[in-house]
């Protein structure tokens, strides 16, 4: 199931609602939350386990008020609602302190490391590669 253009796209098959669950194994995350497409409405609509919240309102954070409230408001949500929360966009330790302290479950950016190709995400995964969640201070 996907949205690329506002309609979903095999939702006859994904019209599981509270105690009609999923398949075994299988969960929907609502990427780019709080932008275009990415309705409240869909958290109703749909058993969504995952909340991605979008880049744009990563950029700014801690420094600019707005996106720090935005990202505190996706993260309150989702904890009282028992989803999962993903930040995507981190690109600086204070962003990923910030987003951690607020209680996000996981964190996306070139923070951590650009996108890459399956053979290259596989050697890093077999070298156990890891950022340090607390870097020094400099």
């Amino acid at each position: 199931m996907h949205s690329d253009d506002g309609h979903w796209h095999g939702e006859a098959t994904a019209r599981h609602r509270e105690g009609h669950p999923l398949p075994l194994g299988v969960s929907l995350a609502l990427d780019d939350f709080g932008t275009g497409y990415s309705s409240l409405a869909y958290l109703k609509r749909f058993p969504i386990r995952t909340l991605k919240i979008d880049r744009s309102f990563v950029t700014g954070i801690p420094h600019q008020i707005s996106d720090g409230a935005i990202a505190r408001a996706i993260v309150t949500m989702g904890q009282q609602l028992r989803q999962e929360i993903v930040a995507e966009g981190v690109e600086t330790v204070e962003q990923m302190q910030f987003l951690r302290a607020l209680g996000c479950d996981q964190l996306q950016g070139f923070l951590f490391s650009p996108p890459v190709d399956l053979d290259t995400f596989e050697t890093l995964v077999r070298q156990d590669r890891r950022l340090p969640l607390d870097p020094p201070h400099s």
